[in-house]
Parts: C-alpha cells; sequence; structure tokens
C-alpha cells in the first residue's frame, strides 16, 4: 500500500511540475512585446540621420511582422527617405531598426517631426508593448558648425592642454567626417603565433596601424616596485617605450586602464572576486571612501607616466585615456551592477578633477566608452558625466559582429549613429574605441567578408563620422586581424584599402594644428 501510495504521490508531482512548466513557458509566450524608441530624439538637414529601434522583451522562434503608422509634419518620401508601413523582426532575433534618412533641400523650414506608432503584429505570441510611440524632430539647419583650430580648446576637457594635444583633438574630429583610422591594441608586442617583429598589421598590409593601444593595467599593479629587475616595471619601461615610438612615427596613442580592485589588489573581472570585493570595491575609491587615498596613489602614477613619455621632438606624448570601460556590464568591478550612475559619474568627475587640476596633466583627452548595451541616446548617457568631462564618445562592441549577420552589423551601425549624432551635436570625438571578431583556427572559423563588408558596413553607413577603431590584441592562438596565408588574410587587405579607412601611411601630421 505504501508502494503505491508513493506512485501516486510521484506521479501528482510530476503532472504539477509538468503543468507549472507548461504554464510557465505560455506566460513567457504571451508577455513577449515589441516596443519602439528612437536613438536620437533630433535630427537635422542636410546629414543628420536617425534611427527608430523596435525590441522584443523576448527572442521567439519565428518571423514576426510588425505594422506601423506613420504621422507627424514631416512628409515621408519628400522630407525623408520612403519608410514602409511594415518591418519584420527575423525569428531568433529581439532587435530591428527602421533608419530615417532626411533628404536635404533649400526650403527654410520649420522644425518638423516623424512619428511613428506601433499597431498590431501577425504574431499571436508577440503584442504591442507599453512603449508603441517614438518620435524625431527633424531641424533644418541651413549653417553647419565647422571646428576651427583656434577654437578647439574651448571644447576640450583641458583648454590648457598642450598645443599637440589640442592639435590631436582637431585633428581627430576633422578626419572624421572622412575617415577612421585603424588601430590596434598591443599592436608592437603581442603577435599571432608569437612572430614577433613588425606589427601584424604591417606584416599584412606593409604600413602599421594608425593607432596603438595600451593598457596601464601592469603599470599601476601593486607589485610594480620601480627597480629594473621588477617584472611589472619593465612591462612599465616596454609600454611606455611602444607608445613614444608610436608618437614618433605619427600614431595616435589610447591607454585603457584595466586597474585592480583595491582590497587584495589583484582581479578585476568580477568572476574572481569575492561578493565583498564586488559590493565595496567601487565605493571604496570614491572621495571619503576608505581606498580613495589608495586611488589616489595609482592617479599619481598614471600621472607621473603621462608627464615622462616625451618624444623625439622633446614634446610630451599625447593620449587618450579610457579608464572604467565596458561600465555598463557587470563583468567589471565597476560595472552597473556594483555603482549608480550618480556614484560612476562622481569617481569619472574626480578623475578628471584630480589629474587635470591637482596634478596638471597637460597631455590627455578622456575617453567615455560602453559597451553595447544601449539603443538610444537617453541610454548612453546615463553614466555620462557631462561635456566638460569628456573629449571622445566610444564605444566597444564585440556581441553585434559575432556571427550575426547583417541584423548584427545594422545594430552596431544603429549604435555608432548615436555616438556620431551626440558627437557632431557636442562637438566631440566619436570612436568605435575596442571590437573584432577573434578566430582560433582549428576551433571557429572566420566570418566571410567581416572585415569589408560586416565591419566596414557598420562603421560607415548612414553617416557615421567616427575618428578611429581599435581591434584588440592578437595573440599565439587567436587572433582579430590575420597575418599574411590566412583565409580572410585578403578581406582584411580589402577593408584598409576602403575609402575611408586610414592605417599609418594615410595620416597627416596629427600633432599639428593648421594656421
Amino acid at each position: 500500500m505504501k508502494y503505491i501510495k508513493k506512485i501516486t504521490s510521484i506521479i501528482f508531482i510530476a503532472v504539477f511540475v509538468y503543468s507549472c512548466s507548461k504554464d510557465d513557458s505560455i506566460d513567457t509566450i504571451l508577455t513577449t512585446t515589441v516596443n519602439i524608441t528612437a536613438t536620437n530624439n533630433i535630427v537635422s538637414e542636410p546629414s543628420s540621420n536617425g534611427l527608430f529601434v523596435l525590441t522584443l522583451t523576448n527572442k521567439v522562434d519565428n518571423s514576426t511582422t510588425i505594422n506601423y503608422t506613420i504621422s507627424g509634419t514631416a512628409t515621408n518620401g519628400t522630407d525623408y527617405q520612403t519608410i514602409n508601413n511594415t518591418i519584420t523582426i527575423p525569428a531568433n532575433s529581439a532587435i530591428i531598426t527602421i533608419p530615417l534618412n532626411v533628404l536635404n533641400d533649400t526650403t527654410m523650414e520649420e522644425t518638423e517631426t516623424v512619428i511613428i506608432t506601433l499597431n498590431s503584429t501577425n504574431n499571436e505570441n508577440v503584442t504591442i508593448g507599453s512603449q508603441k510611440t517614438a518620435i524625431i524632430s527633424i531641424l533644418d539647419n541651413t549653417e553647419i558648425f565647422v571646428l576651427q583650430p583656434e577654437n578647439t580648446a574651448s571644447f576640450m576637457v583641458n583648454p590648457n592642454a598642450t598645443s599637440e594635444t589640442i592639435a590631436l583633438f582637431y585633428n581627430l574630429k576633422i578626419l572624421s567626417k572622412t575617415k577612421f583610422i585603424i588601430g590596434q591594441h598591443n599592436a608592437f608586442s603581442s603577435f599571432y603565433n608569437d612572430n614577433s617583429g613588425d606589427s601584424d598589421i604591417k606584416k599584412t598590409t606593409g604600413n602599421d596601424p594608425g593607432l596603438l593601444g595600451s593598457d596601464f593595467m601592469f603599470i599601476t599593479d601593486d607589485n610594480n616596485d620601480g627597480t629594473s629587475t621588477n617584472w611589472y616595471y619593465q612591462q612599465e619601461q616596454r609600454i611606455k617605450t611602444d607608445a613614444i615610438e608610436a608618437y614618433n612615427k605619427g600614431m595616435v596613442n589610447v591607454f585603457t586602464w584595466h586597474l585592480r580592485e583595491p582590497y587584495n589588489g589583484t582581479e578585476f573581472y568580477t568572476a574572481n572576486m569575492t561578493d565583498f570585493q564586488k559590493t565595496n570595491a567601487f565605493i571604496s575609491i570614491l572621495p571619503g571612501g576608505e581606498n580613495h587615498e589608495y586611488y589616489k596613489q595609482k592617479l599619481e602614477k598614471v600621472a607621473e607616466v603621462a608627464q615622462s613619455m616625451v618624444g623625439n621632438d622633446g614634446k610630451l606624448v599625447p593620449f587618450i585615456f579610457r579608464p572604467f570601460h565596458e561600465f555598463d556590464g557587470s563583468w567589471f568591478w565597476w560595472g552597473a551592477s556594483y555603482c549608480t550612475p550618480q556614484e560612476y559619474k562622481t569617481l569619472w568627475q574626480f578623475t578628471v578633477e584630480y589629474l587635470r587640476d591637482t596634478l596638471n596633466v597637460t597631455n590627455m583627452l578622456f575617453a567615455f566608452s560602453p559597451d553595447n548595451s544601449f539603443n538610444s541616446e537617453t541610454e548612453y548617457l546615463e553614466r555620462y558625466p557631462g561635456d566638460d568631462y569628456v573629449d571622445v564618445l566610444g564605444m566597444d562592441n564585440y556581441g553585434d559582429f559575432d556571427n550575426q549577420g547583417q541584423t548584427g552589423v545594422d545594430n552596431a551601425n544603429a549604435k555608432l549613429q548615436i555616438i556620431s549624432n551626440l558627437a557632431i551635436e557636442r562637438v566631440k570625438i566619436a570612436a568605435f574605441t575596442e571590437t573584432g571578431y577573434f578566430v582560433t583556427p582549428g576551433e571557429n572559423n572566420p566570418i566571410s567578408g567581416f572585415f569589408s563588408n560586416n565591419l566596414y558596413s557598420a562603421i560607415t553607413n548612414n553617416n557615421v563620422e567616427v575618428g578611429f577603431m581599435m581591434f584588440w590584441n592578437n595573440t599565439q592562438k587567436t587572433y582579430c586581424t590575420p597575418v599574411p596565408g590566412l583565409p580572410d588574410t585578403s578581406d582584411f587587405i580589402e577593408f584598409t584599402n576602403k575609402p575611408k579607412a586610414a592605417l599609418l601611411n594615410e595620416l597627416s601630421d596629427m600633432y599639428i594644428l593648421p594656421n
């Protein structure tokens, strides 16, 4: 009897669990909604475009066609390129964009609007969400602002920067209208198959990249004792030597900072940290925090290195400083899960003021660079510390290029449009601060047309103005930029030969202001 009761109980539990699971699945499907936002709320004639972004709350297994109405005071097909009344989100995708490509005319007009309102879908499992309307305003700009050399310093974080640093800001801003610089992290010190010598990009194309990426990680490590036999100090000297070499060649320098957390000084990835470290690391280095003095010492080391890098011309080497990057994720201890937007802004502002005003660093531009999780200006600016504290508006983005096809390309381009439009509006430099597709032969294959089609299209479509892009470094087994003899070598060479792509040989002097 006990045996029968036991079997009955098991059956009852199994039926109950199955029913709950089945109900949960149905609920998940039924609660999938589609919402619409605008990447930027204001665009302008003649060349500033916008994007409407449609996002599903969950991916679904089949394609979804969405019907919508287009209204507003602007005329479809006259004031902007024709937009159809339906669009289809592919199966297993969560996002699609509707470009608003503004058409220029010679008639003076008041500000006009384009409004898209979602009405219905052809998928019974997808309903219209609460955010069903988005609006973009079109301004009629009869005069386009052009940055002048003599006014450049007034738009920078440090108006008292060295003349070479001011020139770097100006030249990157002007160059972004027609070209973008191709760069690579650790290009002089990290190679595919450990084949040292020329940079891997030079091995492939005959020319060095136009930008070198470096890191303050080893330089500011607790174990750097400043002695000649110390490995960390040796890395400091190598990194400085590489940055000076890049400057002497005419390249641009960018420094990232994988700062170790302040308690044990060993980790920057949260996966390797204790819960206490993850919860307290960031707030502990804020002004008044228990590790604030520790953080100031790290900034003093950054300043020491900045003020010791001198080129062959006797000038300080200008560089772009990119601290606390990819802050919208949770993999770094400065990520969004571990500090509020205001706390992030406070630390950023302190960092700038301490380096600029207290330590008198004059050869540094400051770059703000989240990962790719934003889809609108509002999301991008959530942790933005203000125009007085940022010179470069950037984005790191690997996910949209990881076998995402044309949808990924369009998504990446939409995000770069947001950055580009903000940089135009705020007189900043837009940049693609980190990207790449990691190929490990024998494990994963190159993507056909990745460089010359996917990446180039994402960077250049829809009048995006990006001053530079940077690949991550190559390693012994894995590469982001191919060397000679690999399946995607010719694709990479084609990418570098595209009209808007620039290696070192195509750069004018980035450190001289034109008269």
